[in-house]
C-alpha cells in the first residue's frame, strides 16, 4: 500500500468523522428540542445505529460514487486527495460559522472540480452525474412534501385525541431516530466507502470496484465516531431555529427523512441529510401553519448549499494545481 494511497485512506476517514459530527444534528435535534430525549443519550443511540446501517442496506451509494461519475481506472490518487481536502475544508468552515451545509454537495463538488483539473471533464460520466444531482437536488422536495402531507395524516387522525398522546410522540421518537440513524448511515457513510474503494483501484490493490468489508466497517466506525462526538452550535439552528418543536414534530420529521434518505440509500442516489431533515422540518411546521416557519433561516442555509458545490469546485481544483508538483502527477 503506497503513501499517498495509505493518506487518502487517512483523509477520507476524517471527512467521514466531520460528516457525522456535522450532520449529528440532523438526526437528534428535533428528539432533543422536544425534549424526547437527553443529547447525550440521543447521539450515542444514533451513532450505533448508523454504524450498523451500511452493513444492513448494502453498497449502492458507494457504486455511484466510486465509479458512477467517474471510470475508476481513469483517476489518479492525487485528484481523489484533492477532492477530499476541499470537502474537510468546507465542512470546518460551514461548522464552524454554524451554517448547516451539506457534505454530500461538498464531496461532490470537490470530486467534479479534482476530476476536471486532473483529467479533464471528458472523463466525467454524465449519466452517473444527472444521477447524482437529481438524487441531491429532488430529495429536499420529496422531504418537505412528506413531512407535509404525513403531519396532516396524524393531525387528522389525532384529531380526537387526548393531550397524552404527546407521550406516545415523545416515546415514539426514540423508534423513529434510531430509524433515521440507520438510514443517515446506510447513506453517508457509504460516500466515504466509494471514494475509498475508487483509491484501492487507482493504486491497483483492487482489480476491479467491489467495496471490501474492511472498508465498510472503517466508513460506519469513522462517521458514527463523529456522531456520538455531536456538532452543538448546529443542534441548536436546527433544532431551534425554524419554530418551537414539539414532539409530533420530531415523530413526523424523523419518520418523512428517513423515508427518503433510505429510498434513496436503496436506490444508490446519494442525498444531503441536511437538506432532507431541515426541510422535513420545515414541511412539518408549514402543514400547521406558513408563518409557524421562520424562512429567513430557511433562505440562509439554502444560500449556503447554493454556493457548496461551484466553491469545493474552485477549491479541490486550486488545491490540484497547487500540490500537484509533490504529489506527482
Amino acid at each position: 500500500m503506497t503513501t499517498l494511497l495509505v493518506i487518502l485512506i487517512g483523509l477520507a476517514l476524517v471527512f467521514d468523522f466531520l460528516n457525522g459530527f456535522h450532520d449529528s444534528s440532523n438526526l437528534v435535534a428535533t428528539i432533543i428540542s422536544s425534549r424526547a430525549m437527553s443529547p447525550r443519550m440521543a447521539l450515542t443511540l444514533t451513532a450505533i445505529a448508523e454504524f450498523v446501517g451500511p452493513f444492513i442496506f448494502g453498497v449502492a451509494v458507494a457504486s455511484t460514487i466510486g465509479e458512477g461519475i467517474v471510470p475508476p481506472h481513469s483517476v489518479t490518487l492525487p485528484v481523489l486527495l484533492a477532492a477530499l481536502t476541499s470537502a474537510i475544508f468546507w465542512n470546518l468552515i460551514t461548522w464552524f460559522l454554524g451554517i448547516p451545509s451539506s457534505s454530500s454537495h461538498a464531496m461532490i463538488g470537490g470530486l467534479i472540480g479534482a476530476v476536471a483539473a486532473g483529467v479533464g471533464f471528458q472523463n466525467i460520466q454524465l449519466a452517473g452525474l444527472t444521477k447524482v444531482f437529481l438524487a441531491l437536488f429532488l430529495s429536499p422536495v420529496l422531504g418537505l412534501l412528506a413531512g407535509y402531507l404525513l403531519t396532516r395524516l396524524v393531525y387528522f387522525l389525532a384529531r380526537r385525541a387526548s393531550p397524552k398522546i404527546n407521550v406516545f410522540f415523545k416515546r415514539a421518537q426514540i423508534v423513529t431516530a434510531v430509524g433515521l440513524a440507520l438510514s443517515h448511515g446506510a447513506n453517508d457513510a457509504q460516500k466515504t466507502m466509494g471514494i475509498i474503494t475508487l483509491g484501492l483501484v487507482t493504486a491497483g490493490s483492487l482489480a476491479e470496484f467491489k467495496v471490501p468489508i474492511w472498508v465498510v466497517a472503517i466508513s460506519a466506525g469513522a462517521i458514527a465516531l463523529g456522531t456520538s462526538v455531536g456538532g452543538w452550535r448546529l443542534i441548536r439552528t436546527l433544532g431551534g431555529k425554524f419554530y418551537k418543536i414539539r414532539p409530533v414534530h420530531g415523530f413526523c420529521t424523523q419518520i418523512s427523512s428517513a423515508a427518503v434518505i433510505l429510498g434513496a440509500a436503496l436506490l444508490g442516489g446519494p442525498v444531503s441529510t441536511t437538506q432532507v431533515v431541515s426541510s422535513a422540518i420545515m414541511g412539518v411546521g408549514s402543514a400547521e401553519r406558513l408563518s409557524k416557519v421562520r424562512w429567513n433561516v430557511a433562505g440562509q442555509i439554502a444560500v449556503a448549499w447554493l454556493l457548496t458545490i461551484p466553491a469545493t469546485m474552485l477549491v479541490s481544483a486550486g488545491v490540484y494545481y497547487l500540490f500537484r508538483p509533490l504529489m506527482g502527477n
